[in-house]
């Protein structure tokens, strides 16, 4: 991932501590009622973590410009679609936008089977979900 900042990330003051964390000392920046979502950053990387209702950690990821890597954190860690690691669309349909900064979106959609695929996408995406899949 390249060090570069984004203008969008350098103007935010974000904390640098509590990744992994149930209820880390940060603002929760959700655009959703049924989600919580945290913003860290430190050297000029942003780490984005996904939350449910109960404090449970379901994925988080670190992103510079419009590279993303996926962390191994969370109970959904390996649902977790960026566009350097692709997965096939979800199998419930859309789901909902839980995060968006201009140069980030995160699209969360509840499964079936109680698990939950996430996808995060430059800001600049029209579509979570493409940006995010295998395309054939």
């Amino acid at each position: 991932m390249s060090a570069a900042c984004t203008g969008a990330f350098a103007a935010e003051s974000a904390p640098s501590t509590g990744l992994g964390q149930a209820w880390p000392n940060a603002p929760d920046v959700s655009a959703s009622p049924h989600w919580h979502v945290y913003a860290f950053q430190r050297a000029g990387i942003r780490y984005i973590q996904v939350n449910d209702l109960n404090g449970n950690v379901r994925a988080a990821f670190a992103t510079s410009g419009e590279d993303f890597l996926s962390l191994p954190i969370g109970l959904d860690a390996s649902r977790l679609a960026t566009p350097q690691d692709p997965l096939p669309p979800p199998a419930s349909g859309a789901g909902e936008i839980v995060y968006h900064d201009g140069a980030v979106q995160v699209l969360v959609a509840p499964q079936t089977d109680g698990t939950v695929q996430l996808r995060a996408a430059p800001g600049t995406c029209n579509d979570p979900i493409e940006c995010s899949s295998h395309l054939n």
